[in-house]
């Protein structure tokens, strides 16, 4: 009799989301505040090139660059690739082109997307010419640049000026742009491996289940389906009590939009009884500057299937050396 096949990895599609934030420093801060105004600016390096979106540290000298210069905004496309599909979030909702275009008066090439019109990949090609696209709501990124778009005009030796790299009416310039904010977003589907999916499993029926290498008897949760200590399987699997113990933590203060706690609060490393690794996981029921290391504490269920979080037994802190070679 044949044992009974084991149950299918779970799948899971999953989206990691966050805004990116940074400062801009002086030479990014120049080229977001030339877009705001509809100019594109290169930085000329040691070597003569200039470089179209500019270097922060020149790749010769890793000095500053010691000049902006103008560049397009036409320019020639040097590769290219399709876009039938757009996914949320990119440049365009019709199908584009993701193409390195040199710009006129630079020397390397800048990543952008091309809206090559209703003959679709047939009207691209390499060597084509193509001119900016400006956003009609400039705020000072990338994306004042909507996207290129097929240019008639012929290449020619006309030095690239000033005065050529718009068609803006002259104007005040803008404030400078001093920082970016720009969302980044990765969605894909996650197959568990035997062991996790155990585990989660686990969890929705209110257990903890990790697994134990057959070699040094070090338990891990959740499981990593092999021994890194020993390169073997873990296959023996090991119910483990809610109780543990904070091995380390610390505490945020500090806000983020879609923060579901509201600050402060401690994320703290638990060592569960019976384990050989920690896991990090929320700190309630306390005051924050209450947690410290060697505290005993227990899990708190969610209505989900899971962990909401740990909170203090109210019992004696456990002895340093019994956590010491996990923190």
């Amino acid at each position: 009799m044949n044992p009974a096949a084991p149950p299918a990895p779970l799948r899971a599609p999953l989206e990691i989301e966050f805004d990116y934030t940074r400062s801009l420093g002086p030479v990014l801060s120049q080229f977001m505040t030339g877009l705001k105004d509809r100019r594109i600016l290169g930085a000329r390096g040691a070597d003569g090139r200039v470089h179209a979106p500019p270097f922060e540290y020149d790749p010769v000298t890793a000095e500053p660059p010691g000049e902006l210069v103008p560049t397009g905004p036409e320019g020639t496309v040097v590769s290219w690739s399709w876009m039938p599909e757009p996914l949320a979030g990119q440049p365009l909702v019709v199908p584009f082109a993701w193409a390195l275009i040199r710009l006129d008066g630079a020397d390397t090439a800048m990543l952008h997307a091309v809206d090559a019109g209703p003959s679709g990949p047939a009207a691209m090609r390499t060597g084509m010419r193509v001119r900016a696209r400006w956003a009609a709501d400039r705020t000072g990124s990338i994306r004042d640049i909507e996207c290129f778009e097929p240019s008639d005009a012929a290449i020619t030796d006309t030095v690239v000026t000033d005065a050529a790299i718009t068609d803006a009416p002259r104007q005040q310039a803008s404030e400078p742009v001093t920082g970016t904010i720009t969302p980044v977003r990765l969605s894909y589907m996650h197959t568990a491996s035997p062991g996790e999916s155990s585990y989660l499993r686990g969890l929705a029926e209110g257990k903890l289940l990790g697994q134990r290498c057959g070699v040094c008897g070090q338990v891990y949760i959740p499981p990593r389906g092999t021994c890194p200590a020993d390169g073997v399987p873990t296959r023996e699997e090991v119910q483990l009590p809610e109780s543990g113990t904070v091995t380390t933590f610390c505490v945020v203060n500090v806000g983020y939009p879609g923060q579901r706690v509201t600050p402060p609060y401690v994320a703290a490393a638990v060592l569960l009884d019976g384990a050989d690794i920690a896991f990090q996981h929320l700190i309630l029921g306390c005051e924050p500057d209450e947690v410290r290391m060697g505290m005993r504490v227990r899990a708190v269920w969610g209505d989900t299937g899971s962990i909401s979080h740990f909170t203090p037994t109210g019992e004696p802190d456990a002895a340093y050396e019994t956590y010491a070679r996990h923190l």
